[in-house]
């Protein structure tokens, strides 16, 4: 009972502070606008699909993926 009481406390706490900034507000904003950024860049750029470029279908994603994972004797 004393724990949820606590988390209780302790978001009515931030939000209370989220509420009433007024700097802040535009600094969180500035944050959350570049990691939508650099999440997309990295996506993007770093993380290509390479099962759907070298493969056309499902079932052949998946066989590669098997015989990836399961060494043949």
């Amino acid at each position: 009972m004393k724990t949820i009481q606590f988390l209780n406390k302790a978001v009515s706490m931030y939000a209370d502070g989220f509420r009433s900034m007024t700097v802040g507000r535009k600094l969180w904003m500035i944050i959350l606008i570049k990691l939508a950024v650099l999440f997309l860049v990295f996506r993007i750029f770093f993380f290509p699909d390479i099962l759907k470029e070298n493969y056309d279908t499902d079932a052949q994603r998946a066989q590669a993926v098997r015989s990836s994972l399961i060494p043949e004797p």
